[in-house]
């Protein structure tokens, strides 16, 4: 290492080494790819040196600058991974790019060579959506080749990179694939934190299968309720509400999924009304699907105070509701009897509302004679009361109203009864007093 041209006419050591480092952009791809797995495996301390981070800039120059084909020369070692990870990646289908020929060569470096590769992609604005595709594919392919601790590391390392890119380029199935083979890694805080952010913020997308996550050891609930409400909040947090679709897309989702764990016999009711209450009220157009909801878990929770069903109940907008399931819910002797109230007289309303509309209507067409309206236009405001007319509100007006009647009869005869089982008490309780303790009232053998 010390000679110098002093002591020998050839070129010394470091003139050589020079000369190599020079000639580095002009190696092939597979030259450039065994050179950087050879500095983290055998010169770990390499990492930060200056022949690691040349080779290193040199990699993500000729994927920046060969982003339309594949340089000549793959790298011989790394094809052997290829089988293994080509048919199930996660990234397989969504968005395809044609820049994926680099995407099997990188995966026989570490995931601090990966990082690094990745900060210097995202620091030159390479497209996010072709980043995130490789991190998907990377750890699809590391976590089935790779010790414990390595899987570990790997996997915080990922996340912590896609958790720097933007949320639009990104799979929301892969990010759940990641939490499904996270769950046995004990990652950090931190990186389970992040994770859930990625996934609520894109929560719209996610199916009811995404959903249905098994309950980690201690929790009674069959489901991990606790994991979506965390999901819904980073939704709401991230600006979910902002778009109505998007709003609406999640209401539905929860709607399925709640029909799914109401029935569990575990689940407390303080995470039930959590559940039910997660979304405000624009993200319905209906509540038909959490009173059926509550209905099933009114069902399986029988030992429920009315002070719990009230609370649980309070999720429900009855205006929201339909007329059948307004009269479900009136024949339904699970719920509590302020309820059923509560659901005929907005139905009610609702019909009142209607009626003074059809009012409103007449009073225009009036006007419009008055007012000396054309021929057409007197027809038209005629065709439209017609319409109103055969809604026939008044009588289903008149059938709620019956059915009110009916429920108030039915009370009232439940009155009555009580009363005379009460006189019947008390005639008998006179009998026992009036007569001896020791005498006994002998079967009529004549008349």
């Amino acid at each position: 290492m010390e000679m110098t041209e002093d002591v020998s006419s050839s070129p010394n050591l470091i003139e050589l080494t020079e000369k190599s480092l020079e000639g580095i952009p002009y190696w092939t791809w597979s030259e450039i790819v065994n050179a950087l797995k050879q500095c983290q495996d055998f010169f770990p301390t390499a990492n930060s040196s200056g022949i690691y981070d040349k080779i290193l800039e040199t990699l993500v120059g000729r994927i920046t600058t060969n982003s339309d084909t594949s340089p000549t020369g793959s790298s011989s070692e790394s094809s052997t991974l290829r089988f293994s990870c080509d048919t199930g990646s996660t990234v397989s289908t969504k968005n395809s790019n044609h820049r994926a020929w680099w995407f099997e060569d990188l995966v026989i470096l570490n995931s601090n060579s990966i990082e690094k590769i990745i900060k210097r992609m995202v620091s030159q604005k390479v497209d996010h959506v072709t980043v995130s595709r490789f991190l998907f594919y990377y750890i699809k392919c590391k976590l089935s080749n790779a010790t414990s601790d390595e899987k570990k590391k790997a996997t915080e390392i990922v996340v912590d990179l896609l958790h720097s890119l933007d949320r639009s380029s990104m799979s929301c199935k892969g990010l759940f694939g990641i939490l499904r083979i996270s769950s046995s890694l004990n990652l950090s805080k931190c990186c389970r934190s992040r994770l859930e952010s990625m996934i609520g913020s894109q929560i719209d997308q996610a199916t009811l299968d995404n959903l249905l996550v098994p309950a980690p050891t201690g929790m009674d609930s069959l489901y991990d309720v606790n994991l979506v409400l965390r999901f819904l909040k980073s939704f709401l947090s991230a600006g979910g509400p902002a778009s109505l679709t998007r709003l609406k897309q999640v209401g539905s989702l929860m709607d399925l999924y709640l029909a799914e764990v109401a029935p569990d016999s575990c689940l407390k009711p303080s995470k039930f009304i959590e559940l039910t209450t997660a979304l405000p009220d624009a993200a319905r157009d209906s509540h038909d699907a959490i009173y059926n909801a509550i209905s099933i878990y009114l069902e399986v929770h029988v030992l429920l105070s009315e002070e719990e069903k009230m609370k649980i109940c309070c999720a429900i907008n009855y205006e929201k509701l339909t007329l059948e399931s307004c009269k479900h819910l009136a024949q339904n002797s699970k719920f509590p009897s302020r309820t059923t109230i509560q659901a005929l007289i907005s139905q009610q309303l609702k019909l009142k509302s209607l009626l003074q509309d059809t009012d409103h209507l007449k009073s225009f067409s009036s006007s419009l004679k008055g007012n000396g309206c054309t021929k057409n236009q007197c027809n038209d405001g005629e065709q439209i009361i017609l319409y109103a007319k055969k809604l026939d509100l008044s009588v289903e007006n008149e059938k709620l109203k019956a059915h009110l009647q009916g429920m108030q009869w039915r009370v009232m005869q439940l009155e009555k009864i009580c009363k005379k089982m009460q006189t019947q008490m008390s005639k008998i309780m006179k009998t026992r007093r009036s007569s001896p303790r020791s005498s006994r009232s002998l079967p009529r053998l004549c008349s």
